[in-house]
């Protein structure tokens, strides 16, 4: 293995003190900005960047110049470059973020967000801090170009492309004429195919960067009952968090059936709002004809479209708003209006 120098041991061998304590003050300092000024516009942009700092201060300790660990690292930068400028570009557009309406002013709810951020950051970040960290590179390192790392770039390719590219779609659409129509309904580019292509992309990403990083376990160059293997392993709770998180905490749970009550309780456009829900795979991009077939048993467990996302009207709609509404247009039974069902949709 080329080193430019032996690896650097900071506080443990596998550098995830040194990493958590700089996500913490990085953080920090973010937060204390967000809270001095009440400034919206730092925040995901210190959570991306985050990431380029860890990704940078582990390859440097390693001295490396394998290209392996190069590779994820890059990998790792370039994703987090990208969704940081992004999200700071929109926010730059948008003024605001709606999500601290009700915790600007107060330090603990804000501090609690940051505070996730820092897991968030650090967890995600295993697969690259722990492939550069002494302890793994005290082993053989396979040779670059094993099945793992070819398997593992192919999938970023595809999912970076899929995450940028939805990304773009979707804001592109607000941006239209079409978008600021009331209840406009984004079905273009990859939302044909995923109600969250976005999110797809992001959790792809990670298992890619995994996929690359567990090459030396893999392949038995770190041995089976050593630490090494067992962290490289490990690593994988970095994709298991961030699918969990945008699973069950603040992605679908927060769209789906949110989403969905409030367009039949307004009404706007909720017909053509149903069939895109009808016709579209909730995350796995699939062609609308497959999704549209597919039994509700199947949607419900391997297409990932679980109960909690669902929307009933009879169940989860204040129907009492629903009247209001149609009485104040003087419509009944029309677009928004009861479907004449208590079945769930889809």
């Amino acid at each position: 293995m080329m080193a430019t120098h032996p690896p650097l041991q900071v506080l443990d061998d596998y550098y995830l003190a040194i990493s958590l304590l700089v996500t913490i003050a990085y953080q920090l300092l973010g937060f204390s900005v967000a809270f001095t000024f009440k400034f919206d516009k730092l925040t995901d942009f210190m959570g991306g960047s985050n990431f380029i700092w860890l990704a940078i201060l582990t390859l440097s300790m390693s001295g490396t110049t394998n290209a392996r660990q190069i590779v994820v690292s890059i990998f790792l930068m370039l994703w987090a470059a990208r969704l940081s400028g992004f999200l700071l570009f929109r926010i730059l557009k948008t003024g605001k973020d709606d999500r601290f309406d009700e915790m600007r002013d107060k330090f603990l709810p804000l501090l609690g967000f940051w505070v996730f951020q820092m897991v968030w950051v650090w967890t995600v970040s295993l697969p690259v801090t722990i492939l550069n960290s002494p302890n793994v590179l005290h082993y053989p390192q396979p040779s670059f170009g094993k099945a793992t790392d070819i398997i593992g770039i192919i999938i970023f390719a595809m999912a970076l492309t899929i995450e940028a590219a939805s990304d773009v779609q979707k804001y592109n659409f607000k941006q239209s004429k079409q978008g600021k129509q009331p209840g406009a309904v984004c079905k273009v580019g990859f939302f044909q195919y995923s109600r969250h292509p976005n999110y797809f992309g992001e959790i792809m990403i990670q298992v890619s960067i995994f996929i690359i990083a567990v090459t030396p376990a893999s392949y038995g160059t770190v041995p089976i009952g050593s630490g090494a293997y067992a962290a490289l392993y490990s690593s994988m709770l970095g994709w298991i968090f961030l699918t969990a998180l945008l699973m069950f905490v603040s992605g679908l749970p927060l769209q789906e059936r949110p989403g969905a009550k409030k367009r039949y309780e307004e009404g706007t456009s909720w017909p053509q709002y149903e069939k895109w829900l009808h016709d579209t795979s909730i995350l796995i991009p699939l062609p609308p004809a497959i999704w549209r077939s597919l039994p509700v048993v199947v949607k419900r467990t391997i297409g990932l479209e679980f109960p909690m996302y669902v929307f009933d009207p009879a169940k989860h709609a204040d129907q009492s708003k629903v009247r209001l509404r149609e009485a104040e247009a003087g419509v009944h039974g029309e677009e928004g209006g009861n479907r004449g069902s208590t079945e769930p949709l889809r």
